[in-house]
């Protein structure tokens, strides 16, 4: 290297006392090695290139700082402009109109001049007006220029699918424009085909009872039943439950195991709080067979007394009741008065009065019931009461209580009550015993161990992948940032180089 730079500054300095000028040099150079000529090319390349990257850096900077410059112009010419350009004096008002009602929309325009104003419906991209025109054809539409700066946009016999966002708009470049929205309401009312009619069932059947209405807002629905008796509405879930309330807030609810207690009337009321609110009335049919009640089936009575034998009786459809005695119907007379007295739909009071009873009335008399289901009858004996004796009801009914020493059974129809060993109750037992004596059981300790080390692990895990993606994150973070700089950094390193190959050349000078 020092030998190369010691015969270039010979050549040059033999070149600059040349009196042959030019032409010297150049046969001179022409005679050169090839290894002299790649330096001299070398030398002018680099101090070129120098010269080009210090001239686009030049040219960089000042297309900058023209661009920054016509940028504040610009802005400075559209705050000028936007000075003059239409403004809207007040937002439009949002509105909720009942739907048959008129809705009003008013948009307030400053300084309007030469421009033009449209009323637009935003979802259907549909131009309503222009200026004072109607270009829809929904002859409900009418649209006024009030007192110069308002334009007022109304629409008669509101529908509810007139409901949506309404827009404003000025034709400036860029338009200009505000929106405004029109909710319109709808009062409840029940739908008739999801809506339950009125049923007929059996007995013991399982009923389901459902209501729909449509409005807007969405409808909430109450079931009652007429006169504000309670409703017993109740399901399966495992073990049979009852729930028994005044109304119930569903729009469906059933009835398991239905008796002749749930019959009767249940109304669905629809309400959404836009008035009115409506109802529907459905009906509940248990149908039965016949049941008879007799409270003295033994009746003593004495000769020339007025006797009164009294049945009641239960079924639906309406039955047939009268009263018989030996095979033969009694029927309305001077000696006998039959009647009956209606309750409810369902039940009935049968009597029947014997007036002056003699000798050929004693005996035993039936009630007979009968409807479609079936049939029944109870029986009553009349017997003699001398008249010396004092007339006697039936006899007292006679109770046994049993009683033990180890174990209490309470008898009650078909309901028994058990009541077990003192030892079944220990505390220091952890045997739970359920409805079918289940022996399970239960380390309460051991559960909550496992279901805390199984909550750890989950959190572990979660945590491990959390930590995971934020590494993620940042390594993806770091790679866009450097090839964000990448172009800068490589224009750094040629100058570095350019200006290192320079010095070099100096030095070899």
């Amino acid at each position: 290297m020092v030998q190369n730079c010691t015969e270039l500054h010979r050549i040059a300095h033999t070149s600059e006392n040349d009196s042959g000028g030019g032409n010297a040099t150049m046969a001179r150079m022409t005679t050169m090695p090839p290894q002299r000529v790649r330096m001299e090319f070398l030398h002018w390349s680099t101090i070129a290139l120098v010269i080009v990257a210090y001239v686009l850096n030049a040219t960089h900077i000042f297309a900058t700082a023209q661009g920054e410059q016509d940028d504040a112009i610009e802005e400075t010419n559209s705050y000028i402009l936007d000075k003059d350009l239409p403004k809207f004096g007040e937002p439009i008002q949002n509105l909720t109109v009942p739907v048959g009602r008129e809705a009003v929309l008013t948009c307030v325009i400053n300084n309007l001049q030469t421009y033009k104003v449209a009323w637009l419906r935003v979802d259907t991209q549909t131009i309503l007006t222009i200026q004072t025109h109607v270009i829809t054809k929904n002859h409900r539409m009418t649209i006024a220029h009030v007192e110069g700066r308002a334009w007022v946009l109304r629409i008669r016999d509101v529908k509810e699918s007139d409901k949506g966002w309404y827009m404003c708009q000025v034709n400036t470049d860029p338009m200009r424009n505000q929106i405004g929205y029109l909710n319109v309401v709808v009062p409840p009312n029940i739908l008739d085909y999801p809506t339950s009619t009125d049923m007929v069932v059996r007995e013991g059947s399982n009923v389901t009872l459902k209501c729909a209405a449509s409005g807007s807002p969405t409808p909430s629905i109450i079931w009652r039943r007429e006169g504000n008796e309670p409703i017993s509405a109740g399901g399966r879930t495992g073990v049979y439950w009852v729930v028994m309330t005044t109304s119930l807030n569903s729009s469906t609810f059933s009835i398991s195991r239905v008796n002749r207690l749930h019959m009767g009337a249940y109304l669905c009321i629809a309400s959404n709080g836009i008035p009115p609110s409506v109802s529907k009335r459905v009906m509940l049919i248990v149908h039965f067979p016949p049941m008879i009640w007799i409270q003295d089936q033994l009746v003593g009575a004495a000769l020339g007394q007025r006797l009164t034998l009294e049945c009641q009786s239960e079924a639906y459809p309406r039955s047939i009741n009268y009263w018989m005695k030996n095979d033969t119907i009694i029927t309305q007379g001077k000696h006998f008065e039959p009647s009956i007295k209606e309750i409810n739909s369902y039940k009935v009071v049968m009597k029947l009065t014997i007036k002056d009873i003699n000798i050929a009335d004693f005996g035993t008399y039936k009630c007979v019931v009968k409807n479609s289901l079936g049939e029944t009858d109870g029986s009553i004996k009349v017997y003699h009461i001398p008249s010396t004796t004092t007339i006697a009801t039936s006899p007292p009914a006679t109770t046994t209580v049993a009683t033990t020493t180890e174990t209490v059974f309470r008898k009650n129809y078909k309901n028994k009550i058990y009541r077990p060993p003192l030892d079944d109750y220990s505390s220091s037992s952890n045997k739970i015993i359920g409805i079918a004596d289940s022996s399970e059981t239960w380390n309460i300790d051991g559960t909550i161990e496992k279901d805390r080390d199984h909550r750890y692990r989950d959190n572990g895990a979660s945590f491990t992948e959390d930590q995971r993606e934020k590494e993620a994150f940042v390594d993806t973070e770091g790679n866009s940032r450097a090839c964000s700089h990448g172009w800068s950094t490589g224009y750094i390193l040629l100058v570095t180089v350019s200006f290192m190959i320079v010095l070099s050349v100096i030095r070899c000078r």
